[in-house]
């Protein structure tokens, strides 16, 4: 007997990685929480800003929500959209969104 297999085989790498990038999301917003200037002003989110390790645990923070949603996305027009060239237009969409949030993310951290 012949056992077909079909399938891109995503299951435990997405699962995996949703799961990461879940708890680098918990972790960033459990170490804002501590960190967050009291009393909120300007002034002080700037200089919380302008640190270095809080401009990268924020760019972790956005490459993390970033390959969380095009998971969760890409797994959405697998599993419901069952036209091809939808589900690819539906993608390269989802794509290049993300990618210009990205983008914008990364010109706002690093814009002075």
């Amino acid at each position: 007997m012949n056992r077909i297999i079909v399938g891109a085989h995503y299951g435990l790498r997405d699962w995996l990685a949703q799961r990461v990038t879940a708890l680098v999301m918990i972790a960033y917003t459990v170490m804002f929480l501590v960190v967050w200037p009291r009393p909120m002003s300007y002034a002080s989110w700037k200089a919380l800003f302008a640190q270095d390790w809080m401009r990268f645990a924020t760019l972790l923070l956005v490459v993390s929500a970033l390959l969380h949603a095009w998971i969760g996305m890409r797994n959405v027009w697998m599993d419901y959209v069952h036209h091809t060239g939808m589900r690819l237009t539906l993608e390269i969409a989802t794509i290049l969104w993300l990618v210009g949030c990205g983008g914008w993310a990364l010109q706002i951290l690093w814009r002075v």
